[in-house]
């Protein structure tokens, strides 16, 4: 359930990233800072038991930098370099972690 739950949350943020590349009303960009925020918060705290606490920093460090509450005033542009930056660390993650998934249950 944990590992669904992980694959669910990093789809999610991940598709809310890419619909920033397009022209999207100001609302938009607000839920993607709240849900931005909450997801990279999940994340790290479903990766706090690895040894290796890289993820865990880099996801605490996202959901620092997506905080709804005080906004890191960045550029379109540079807010749409972070936006893609993220789509695919979030994806190639899936991919290890889905790999770690089937490593687990083969054995």
């Amino acid at each position: 359930m944990k590992m669904i739950s992980k694959f669910a949350v990093k789809i999610v943020l991940s598709l809310l990233f890419l619909l920033c590349l397009l022209r999207m009303p100001y609302g938009y960009y607000q839920l993607v800072h709240y849900v931005g925020m909450a997801g990279f918060i999940i994340l790290a705290y479903l990766d706090f038991e690895k040894k290796d606490k890289t993820i865990v920093f880099i996801w605490f460090f996202s959901a620092l930098l997506i905080n709804p509450f005080y906004k890191a005033v960045l550029g379109r542009f540079i807010w749409n370099a972070v936006d893609i930056l993220w789509s695919l660390a979030l994806l190639i993650s899936l991919f290890f972690d889905y790999r770690e998934f089937k490593s687990k249950t083969t054995h």
